[in-house]
């Protein structure tokens, strides 16, 4: 046997300088290593704008990212970043990639779904091209040869990439003609399908963000198709963590000023894909309407014009040859990146932080449409708005967080419904201050609304906004609906029903996310507890002893009978009159947070009598099944003569009469009975 003698001295020396040189010589090379990859990514963050044009494509080129959109169409093909050759899904059975489309319609079509039109452009032209930016224009001409094929309208959509920017921008330009037959769009969109093996997290609130599952789970087999086609139960789903849940795409809307970024989150690597939109000037209903955000796909939208939550009456409605013009946008795609895997939520930090960069940069100054004003082609209306309700006070008090917008010109409240025009909102400070910037150029209305008080505000005269200009309204006064003092009230005026009762979904149907959430009026099937709760009889509210926020169930909806049908219910408000007013008249205020198909009935004191108001059949907001806690407003008064009621004990009965689905019906705001007027 031969054994190792051991170490001298000497050796052990000449081993320990050659591991130090090793050491050295390592982490000089690191050094190398490492700074030269931060240069490439500074050199990347440096480099020109690139535009390629080739016969079929389209590439737009910053060194950060790499866009790739179909010539002459302008579908968005191709997303390369951060080591990812394409952010895009391109192996669905139907929709892939990232496009622009609408729903449209002509004249009689009944309902809100039309046609669906992808906006492919027939033209393609460079608009900008320098190495600070690139912006491209794919455009589609209407003509009589397309009647029928593709909505009456020509669409110019533009594309805007800048030097130094982790992301891209885009904007369209809808109009029309004098030439053009009548119309109706119900929706129209801006959508990313993203790749499903890579993007699974989504997140569109603080509180609203969570794993998704995939979209294989909502397929028959996997899933199960609840109430309507959006909704499925996930039975079988691949990740095991989801059976049980509810998958529906409504659960994640938004109100439009809520609505300033949201998308999803790629852990492998570390990236976020993140749509920003930094005004609402652009979308219809003004700032609380609701709307579609992200959802399983995964898929990412900027919705600008639809009818979820407000059905036909948000619907655009043009003449033949009526004449319009509309900028969409633009919407900012962001994209973003960590390196480390762990600190891939801190993605949506870094999202919220790049949409208060973008909000301060609003109106860009970059795109190139002459039908997108810079901020010196804008004005600016101040002024400070007070309120006056002759119960609680003589004295004006200031409309502490008031919304007050400029929109086109109609009525007090068709802010609400107003499709084809500009708004511009400002929440007042706690003086009642107002300050709207950044207005188009037009003739506007001014309204408002004050959380706290029913009505709508509407300035007596009309605002003509011309470049430049700064107009100061001075103080404003509203004075809300009133005739008399108020005798009770239920609720709080404030546009929601969020107030209520709002109980506990079927175990059955659950969505882990809104468990335990402020939201729990996401759940889905919340209107069928309704039945649950009240097999037999009606829901009784005491004035003076019942609590809104434990006994007035969140929606007013019909009664499941064992056969499959629905029975009307009638909800009884139970209350004491003392020291009646003969002769004199009182008044009864409804106002309703949401109406779908739905007509409401006031009897006074006898539930048999002939109603004493009826709304007609009112609504197609569809609130309640998409999980809303508001739809479209309403406001009735009603004159209740005092022979009609008693001294003593009264009982106010509504009805919802309308029993052909669950879900119409109701969701009310605020009810109050107001005294004889003191004048």
């Amino acid at each position: 046997m031969t054994l190792l003698a051991p170490l001298g001295h000497e050796n052990a020396k000449l081993i320990h300088i050659q591991r130090n040189w090793f050491l050295r010589s390592f982490r000089a090379y690191f050094l190398v290593f490492w700074c030269f990859g931060n240069w490439l990514q500074g050199f990347s963050a440096m480099a020109d704008v690139q535009l390629r044009i080739l016969d079929d494509q389209v590439v737009m080129d910053n060194g950060i990212l790499e866009l790739t959109l179909t010539n002459p169409g302008g579908a968005i093909i191709g997303i390369r970043y951060n080591r990812i050759d394409n952010l895009l899904e391109m192996h669905n059975p139907e929709l892939n990639g990232g496009f622009w489309d609408l729903n449209w319609a002509q004249p009689g079509n009944q309902g809100t779904r039309g046609k669906f039109d992808v906006l492919n452009g027939t033209s393609f032209k460079v608009i900008v091209e320098n190495e600070e930016q690139v912006e491209v224009s794919f455009a589609r001409t209407w003509n009589t040869s397309l009647q029928g094929e593709h909505a009456p309208l020509n669409i110019d959509k533009r594309f805007i990439m800048l030097r130094g920017s982790s992301g891209f921008y885009s904007y369209a330009i809808y109009e029309h003609l004098e030439n053009m037959p009548a119309l109706i769009l119900y929706e129209t969109r801006i959508a990313f399908m993203l790749k499903i093996d890579k993007f699974h997290y989504m997140a569109i609130a603080d509180n609203r963000q969570r794993f998704m599952p995939l979209p294989e789970d909502r397929l028959r087999g996997r899933g199960q198709e609840l109430a309507y086609p959006e909704a499925v139960l996930l039975v079988n789903p691949v990740e095991p963590e989801f059976k049980g849940e509810v998958d529906d795409k409504y659960q994640y809307s938004t109100e439009n000023k809520d609505n300033g970024v949201h998308g999803w989150i790629c852990f492998d690597p570390p990236v976020g894909f993140w749509q920003i939109c930094p005004s609402t000037e652009y979308r219809t209903g003004g700032p609380t309407k609701q709307d579609l955000t992200s959802h399983v796909n995964p898929t990412t939208l900027a919705m600008f014009v639809s009818a979820h939550y407000g059905g036909e009456d948000l619907a655009l409605r043009f003449d033949s040859g009526e004449q319009w013009k509309k900028v969409f946008g633009p919407v900012f795609i962001n994209l973003n990146r960590v390196s480390d895997k762990n600190k891939a939520l801190s993605l949506w930090e870094d999202a919220k932080e790049k949409l208060k960069v973008e909000v301060e940069s609003w109106p860009y100054s970059f795109p190139e449409s002459k039908d997108f004003p810079k901020r010196d082609q804008r004005g600016t209306v101040t002024g400070r708005l007070l309120v006056q309700d002759g119960n609680t006070s003589k004295d004006r008090i200031p409309a502490n967080k008031a919304y007050v917008g400029l929109g086109p010109p109609g009525k007090p409240g068709s802010w609400q419904k107003e499709s084809k025009g500009y708004q511009f909102w400002a929440i007042a400070d706690e003086e009642g201050n107002f300050r709207i910037q950044n207005i188009h150029a037009k003739e506007y209305n001014l309204y408002a609304w004050v959380r706290g008080f029913i009505g709508d505000y509407q300035y007596d005269d009309a605002i003509k906004i011309t470049k430049g200009s700064n107009i100061d309204l001075g103080d404003l006064v509203f004075k809300p609906p009133r005739d008399g003092p108020t005798l009770w009230e239920i609720g709080i005026p404030d546009r929601s029903a969020a107030e209520y009762y709002f109980p506990d979904p079927n175990p059955k149907y659950i969505n882990k996310l809104y468990v335990n959430h402020p939201d729990r009026f996401r759940q889905y099937g919340l209107w069928e507890r309704y039945t649950d709760l009240y097999p037999d009889g009606d829901l009784i509210f005491k004035v003076g002893v019942s609590d809104y926020a434990k006994d007035w169930f969140y929606a007013h909806v019909s009664r499941k009978l064992g056969d499959g049908t629905y029975q009307a219910t009638t909800w009884q408000i139970k209350f004491k009159l003392e020291n009646m007013q003969q002769g004199r008249t009182y008044k009864l205020r409804l106002a309703l947070a949401s109406a779908t198909r739905a007509e409401l009935e006031v009897r006074i004191n006898d539930a048999g009598a002939n109603p004493q108001f009826s709304s007609g059949l009112i609504g197609a907001d569809n609130a309640i099944a998409r999980h809303g806690v508001h739809g479209l407003c309403y406001l009735f008064s009603v004159d209740i003569p005092s022979d009609m009621f008693l001294e003593g004990e009264n009982v106010i009965f509504l009805t919802q009469a309308e029993t052909t689905s669950p879900f119409h019906g109701v969701m009310y705001d605020y009810i109050r009975l107001e005294g004889p007027s003191r004048s």
